[in-house]
């Protein structure tokens, strides 16, 4: 089991939170990232690397511990897609966001000592959590290059890569793929995709109306001019 360094963990957690609280600011409120996108960051990286109880991110590490990688790579992206002026995502692709949502259900169960089966602890483990994250990031690499989700698999890869090279946040690869925050995240988006698919079922369907009928129209005698009608009768 090899852990990260306490100071490196320690300024990892003024970062991350400094990114994800930005991408959530932006995300309520586009426009400000058109007017003060560069000053919002700036600010954000110098409130959160606030000393002690002065820094936000002191309190959210607090009630939080550090945010995922996974996290941190979806704050990533949604950052590029504010620079870019692309719409904000309030929930996450069904794809991703009922994988997490279970795999967080279950982890949380076995923390709580429901399930007993020690899938938390086997994330610190020096063979099978290597193997995982490593299968984890060829596949993102795989699909990054084949072009599918490319988003999803950017921010996955990230997380992975944090782990995989510095050991963030904490040595456990399960910790580098959820947070609380976002488990809550991705159970919202998998409840709100259920809810609008249940919607879409009970909504009767619409009955296509028939095409309307051609009715021929028959073309008027012409009406004679008087200078016509007297020649007419001359004759």
């Amino acid at each position: 089991m090899t852990l990260p360094g306490l100071a490196l963990q320690i300024a990892y957690g003024h970062v991350a939170w400094a990114l994800v609280l930005l991408a959530l600011l932006l995300a309520c409120m586009p426009g400000l990232a058109r007017r003060h996108g560069r000053a919002l960051a700036a600010g954000f990286v110098v409130l959160c690397a606030l000393p002690g109880a002065w820094s936000p991110s002191w309190w959210l590490t607090l009630a939080f511990q550090y945010p995922s990688g996974l996290l941190v790579g979806l704050s990533l992206m949604s950052l590029e897609r504010r620079r870019q002026g692309a719409k904000p995502r309030p929930v996450l692709p069904l794809a991703m966001a009922l994988p997490l949502a279970l795999a967080g259900a279950i982890l949380y169960l076995d923390t709580f000592g429901v399930l007993a089966l020690g899938l938390y602890h086997g994330g610190f483990g020096t063979v099978g959590a290597p193997l995982l994250g490593f299968a984890a990031i060829a596949a993102c690499a795989f699909a990054i290059w084949r072009g599918h989700a490319l988003q999803p698999a950017l921010a996955l890869l990230t997380g992975l890569l944090l782990y995989a090279l510095l050991r963030l946040p904490t040595g456990n690869l399960w910790d580098a793929l959820l947070d609380p925050l976002l488990w809550m995240w991705a159970l919202g988006s998998a409840v709100a995709a259920g809810v609008r698919q249940a919607a879409g079922a009970r909504a009767p369907a619409v009955q296509p109306q028939p095409a309307p009928v051609p009715v021929p129209v028959l073309a008027a005698e012409p009406v004679p001019v008087a200078g016509q009608q007297s020649n007419n009768f001359k004759r």
